[in-house]
Parts: structure tokens; sequence; C-alpha cells
């Protein structure tokens, strides 16, 4: 059996090899920066951040987090851990935060029990073909669907793009609104996203801030970019939750067939990379109110929760 892929962001604790946990393949580097360029060069399965306090609190904000925690079962180490980080770490998807510093063997069994737990959650999403919040395909039918048109694309070339939008300020419209209105807000989202777009068009949801849309049929490879322009100006606009016009802010990135791959993970990598890499558009990444009303939300789309 092979050993899951592990990337370890910081110090490895001395004899994890060799812990009954194991066995890991351990790739080791220095900092939350170069863990973000590894994640979209490869998949992990697993990620181990030991960080210093001053890091660790970093790790909500941290751009390749939406990406980590898709695929890869993460466990954050680190001194003094307080509940309020640890109720956001596990919100945003990190598995499991230990106090630091671990032993080899309390990490490698946190490693191990956060494998089985992503291994139980992905044979769960994959028997629902839905995301059931949004209505909108999971990422194994999104997967499933790209390697069905990368087959195709063998025998036929023509570009296509895959899109992943990932949507920053839903935790701040839960603490101000509620968890039913931040769900409100994530459906209206879809919605808006799904409008965007040709009826040919693939839209996903991966995880609760970040969408995915797949462009199967496009007539040159800058089509992407332009479609990635529309759509950050269609989900800034304010929407109407709760009574109020909320906004959020987002990030695109384009994963570029045959250019940036030709299989489906190393697209999903890519787009994943370019959106952690760029800039957010909107509200400065957080849910706030609409300034006056200088903006509504459309009627057809974004009535009142």
């Amino acid at each position: 059996m092979t050993p899951p892929r592990l990337l370890v962001v910081g110090p490895p604790p001395d004899g994890l090899a060799n812990t009954p946990w194991g066995p890991f393949a351990a790739e080791v580097c220095a900092s939350l920066e170069g863990a973000a360029a590894r994640l979209a060069l490869a998949g992990y399965d697993a990620l181990l951040l030991q960080l210093p306090p001053r890091d660790a609190e970093r790790i909500a904000t941290w751009p390749a987090l939406a990406q980590a925690v898709l695929d890869a079962a993460v466990v954050v180490v680190t001194e003094r851990p307080d509940p309020a980080l640890a109720a956001l770490l596990l919100e945003r998807g990190v598995q499991d935060l230990l106090a630091g510093p671990a032993t080899a063997g309390e990490a490698a069994r946190a490693l191990h029990l956060a494998l089985a737990r992503r291994r139980i959650e992905r044979d769960a999403r994959t028997a629902h073909a839905t995301d059931l919040a949004t209505g909108l395909p999971n990422q194994a039918q999104l997967l499933e669907h790209m390697n069905h048109l990368l087959a195709l694309r063998e025998r036929e070339p023509a570009p296509m793009a895959l899109l992943v939008v990932r949507v920053e300020g839903l935790a701040k419209a839960e603490a101000a609104l509620g968890a039913a209105a931040a769900g409100a807000l994530r459906r209206k989202l879809a919605v808006r996203l799904r409008a965007s777009l040709r009826a040919s068009d693939l839209v996903a949801s991966l995880g609760r801030d970040a969408f995915a849309a797949l462009l199967a049929w496009i007539d040159e490879p800058g089509a992407g970019a332009r479609v990635a322009d529309k759509l950050r100006q269609a989900l800034t606009r304010p929407l109407r939750v709760g009574g109020r016009d909320w906004s959020v802010a987002v990030r695109v990135g384009v994963g570029q067939y045959p250019a940036h791959g030709k299989d489906a993970q190393a697209l999903l990598r890519q787009a994943f990379a370019q959106a952690a890499g760029s800039a957010a558009l909107g509200h400065a990444g957080f849910a706030s109110l609409a300034e006056g009303a200088r903006a509504t939300a459309a009627n057809d789309e974004d009535g009142g929760a």
C-alpha cells in the first residue's frame, strides 16, 4: 500500500517516520508561501502545519487553505491554541488542532485519524452527486465530467478552461446575520454564477467558499480570462439578504487546457493556485453592508431571504 503523501510546513517532529501510525511519504517546506507553491504543482493526502502562534493565526486567511482542505487532511500544531482559533480553523475545514510542541506519536496519530475522516467525507460526497446546500454538482461530479471531456479532447483537440471562484466574506456574514442568512447568501451567489454562464457550462460547488465553472467549449484560449472578469463583476454586486444589501469579494483563477495540463487534477490545481495569488475584487475580502442605495440586487435572483 502506498503511504499517504504528507507535506510538513515547519520543523517535522523527530521520529515521525517510525511511529505505528505511519508510514508517511513526507516532504518539508519552511513557510505557508512555500506550501502554496507546492500545492499548485502537486496533490497531497495530508498537511501538517507546525507553526508559531503568529503564523497559526494566518491560516484562517491563507489563500491556499481552500484548496488544501478540499483534497487533503490538514492538521495544525501550535503553542497555546485558544478556543476561538480552534473553532475558526475547524470551520475553515482544518481537521485537527494540537497544542505544541507535539511528539511524533501525537502528530502521527492526529494525521492518521484525520486521513480516516477525510476518506469518510470523500465517500459521502461521492455518494451524493450534488452539494445539498446549493443544488450544484460537487467536486466528484465535476472531476468525473472533466475526465470524460478530456478523453474526448484526446481525439478532437480544442481549448477548454476551468475557473475556480473563491468567495471571501461568508464568515463575516454568518457572524452578523446567522448561519441561515449566510447559507442564503451562498445559494444566491450560486444562482448568480449559474446565470452568468452559458447553459452548456458546468457550475460546481467546491466546499463552503469556492465554486468552479467548466467552460467546455471556448473559441480561443483567452476566452477563459474574459469570462473570469465577467464573473468578478457579477458576483461582487450586492445581494439582498436578511433585509440588507450585502457584498462579498472574490478571487478567480483559470486552468487552461492544454496549456496548464491535460488532466482534471492538474487544471484544478492551476485554477486554485491562480485564484489564491490574485487580488480579491470587492469589499476588501469581507462581506459588508452596501453603502447607501448605490446598488440593489436584481429582483429575479436576489429577493430577500
